[in-house]
């Protein structure tokens, strides 16, 4: 029962902490906290008693609508592993870093657990329908959160976001419904329709619907306009867990669904997933360059490294896939600090104007710091985690049977990546101080709690690429051998 602990633990939460009068303001944030705190010690658990290389695990099942053999059906394998442990340490620290949110604060974070539900539930379904409960779950927080607590122009960016994905939701549904009703299909478990050998001629239109389920949630090019818009004006939680961890259950559902379930509709898809992967990284990368907001500029480094996941899934091949679960799991942790530390500087300065919080290393050292490690991180310097993802994503993708310029071309956007980066640090942390960084305090303890751990993170997964890839790694070998990677 852990894996079931792990998913509805934080859907009592939401529920008590929902209830909780609102003159308890303090008592939803402490319960919140621990409820997100519980559901991270369940995930370490899962991750210490995860048996490397035995495949799926924890397998829960029981009959849910036995008349058209709907299951309720959960496992995880190393990377469900790896995206649960993020997903529940980054809503955890969401959570402490949003300690000030005066706004309805038990609504706001009943919706952050609620988020969590979801998003635990996608990584670890292992039945098609109880897959799609979960992924179109975590829709209805985001929009309240977006739409509740953003900015200026929140409810167009709530709007935009849950149309967005609920367009792509839909032909996914699509799909999901004729895999059933193929005569060699005829079921919604995961796992049986990988050994069902479908016909490839019907693989080709469904794995066309599944793409764009899954597309617009990574987003890859040109399904990424609405990702902007929701990050600039998320408050700082929504943004934390929209780009560190619902973006992943784009590439995910590729990894899970689509690759083991079409892998001869995969093959010929391959191409143009090659083709959008390099694409979303080069044009994600010129558009952060000429950004002068400084969430703007994250939002797009986004489309850039996931593009980056992309690149791996279309390699097909052992490295390009562990490649991609790297680029997302240290793509959720770097951005997430860069994120809370974009959250941290707009409290002080009421601004996110790069011209007009430069200087912060004068004033704000240790704000400063992290912020100018975030951004090493997420560059790809060698030893720090954006290093590793990145690395193998090339690697595997030159090893494949795509076209090497994809391969140049999305190297290209390292290149990119360093030179905005480093733009934002100089003019960020080593400008001469503004106006507006005048007399601000740096970070407080609880700030530095919600960050500190990602950094360690950052530093633990560069330096130490086992920490992640042992888990990743038979998974990833399992699934190139199914779809003719090697």
């Amino acid at each position: 029962m852990l894996l079931s602990a792990i998913v509805f633990l934080p859907l009592i939460g939401a529920a008590v902490v929902a209830m909780l009068p609102a003159s308890r303001a303090n008592g939803a944030r402490w319960l919140a906290a621990l409820v997100a705190a519980a559901d991270l010690v369940l995930a370490t658990v899962l991750v210490v008693r995860f048996d490397v290389g035995a495949g799926f695990q924890f397998v829960e099942m029981a009959e849910w609508v036995g008349q058209v053999g709907i299951g309720y059906h959960l496992g995880a394998d190393g990377i469900s592993v790896s995206m649960v442990f993020l997903s529940a340490l980054l809503t955890f620290l969401a959570i402490v870093a949003s300690w000030r949110i005066e706004k309805r604060p038990g609504a706001f974070f009943a919706l952050l657990l609620l988020l969590e539900v979801g998003m635990n539930g996608v990584f670890l379904a292992l039945d098609f329908v109880l897959f799609y409960v979960f992924w179109e779950l975590v829709l209805v927080p985001m929009y309240f959160l977006i739409g509740t607590w953003g900015g200026p122009r929140r409810e167009y960016a709530a709007l935009k976001f849950f149309l967005y994905t609920l367009f792509g939701s839909v032909f996914m549904l699509v799909g999901i419904v004729a895999l059933y009703l193929h005569p060699a299909g005829g079921t919604f478990d995961l796992l049986v329709l990988a050994e069902a050998g479908l016909p490839a001629s019907f693989q080709w239109w469904v794995f066309a619907a599944f793409f764009l389920g899954f597309a617009v949630k990574v987003p890859v090019f040109p399904l990424h306009t609405w990702l902007p818009d929701a990050h600039v004006e998320a408050p700082t939680a929504a943004s934390v867990l929209l780009a560190g961890v619902l973006l992943k259950m784009g590439t995910y559902g590729f990894i899970r669904i689509a690759m083991p379930i079409l892998p001869d509709a995969f093959a010929a898809w391959q191409p143009a997933l090659a083709a959008l992967a390099a694409i979303s990284i080069v044009y994600g990368a010129a558009l952060a360059f000429a950004q002068t907001d400084l969430k703007k500029l994250v939002a797009y480094s986004s489309v850039s490294h996931m593009g980056f996941a992309m690149l791996g899934i279309a390699a097909g091949t052992a490295e390009g896939i562990a490649g991609s679960v790297a680029v997302m799991f240290s793509h959720g942790v770097v951005t997430g600090m860069l994120f809370l530390l974009v959250g941290m500087v707009y409290e002080r300065t009421h601004t996110r104007m790069i011209a007009d919080v430069s200087g912060l290393s004068a004033r704000v050292p240790v704000a400063a710091g992290l912020l100018a490690f975030a951004s090493f991180a997420s560059l790809g310097l060698p030893g720090l985690s954006g290093f590793v993802g990145e690395f193998l994503s090339l690697l595997g993708a030159w090893g494949s049977t795509m076209w090497p310029g994809w391969v140049v071309i999305a190297a290209v956007g390292v290149l990119l990546a360093a030179a905005y980066m480093l733009w934002m640090v100089q003019r960020v942390v080593l400008g001469v101080p503004s106006t507006a960084v005048e007399g601000i305090d740096d970070l407080s303890g609880r700030e530095l709690f919600a960050l500190v751990p990602l950094a360690v993170l950052t530093l633990v997964v560069g330096v130490w690429w086992d920490s992640l890839l042992r888990f990743v790694d038979p998974a990833a070998r399992a699934l190139a051998a199914v779809v003719g990677g090697g």
